[in-house]
């Protein structure tokens, strides 16, 4: 079985036992967290497509982590000889997929 959820803003498809990287959420390491925003669940005779979520559905998960990803840098240069390098690291939380109901 598989859901598509959203949160942060973005939409990602998980299913049981899947670790995903979604924008940054409250939370400790260890904690359980829930996702009530079910769009979609599949996997079973027929998928059931809310509108817009599906009534009744929850994604559960566990935070493993949270960090931040790798740097990305913005390098600028003009023609009059000035230079201008800037960065940012995007926070995020990892979860690990524990249970899907609907």
């Amino acid at each position: 079985m598989y859901a598509v959820i959203r949160t942060g803003g973005k939409q990602y498809r998980v299913a049981e036992g899947d670790v995903v990287r979604i924008e940054k959420i409250s939370g400790d390491i260890g904690a359980e967290v829930s996702f009530t925003e079910v769009l979609l669940l599949g996997g079973s005779e027929s998928p059931k497509v809310g509108q817009p979520t599906v009534a009744g559905a929850k994604v559960v998960g566990k935070v493993l982590a949270q960090d931040k990803h790798r740097r990305v840098l913005h390098f600028r240069k003009e023609k009059e000889g000035w230079t201008r390098r800037r960065g940012h690291r995007q926070s995020y939380t990892e979860v690990k997929v524990t249970a899907i109901s609907g």
